[in-house]
């Protein structure tokens, strides 16, 4: 039998540089909040039209919602159907892409639930100390 090798990360040896990349960018758009927004509104609703996904992320402009979806659509992490009918009816939905990267950051709602008390006992003792 076989057995499988150890994999083992070594932070000194070269990595591929386009995985870098994707993660940077990931990161960047993950950590815009409008993202994180949308993907947990679309996780929650499922298949949305703009209209209904502008009520569900109260602040977010037309201008900032379009380009969020699209960005999220460039990524493969929304798909986006229009539907032949006038006026055009457009929906989103979450693609498998959107469904797993919002299960990675479930995580982080985890840890804020866990963590709360901590998070907020530690900035009032720090904004005490002034």
């Amino acid at each position: 039998m076989h057995s499988p090798e150890k994999i083992s990360y070594d932070p000194d040896a070269p990595g591929d540089p386009r995985v870098e990349a994707l993660v940077n960018e990931l990161i960047g758009r993950v950590a815009d909040k409008w993202t994180l927004l949308l993907l947990e509104a679309l996780e929650e609703y499922g298949e949305s039209r703009f209209t209904r996904l502008a009520q569900l992320v109260p602040g977010i402009s037309q201008k900032m919602l379009t380009q969020t979806l699209r960005a999220m659509e460039r990524d493969g992490l929304v798909h986006r159907t229009v539907h032949p009918v006038i006026p055009p009816k457009v929906e989103y939905r979450l693609t498998g892409l959107g469904h797993s990267l919002g299960e990675a950051f479930c995580g982080v709602w985890q840890w804020a639930e866990a963590h709360l008390c901590e998070v907020e006992e530690a900035r009032a003792e720090f904004d005490g100390r002034g």
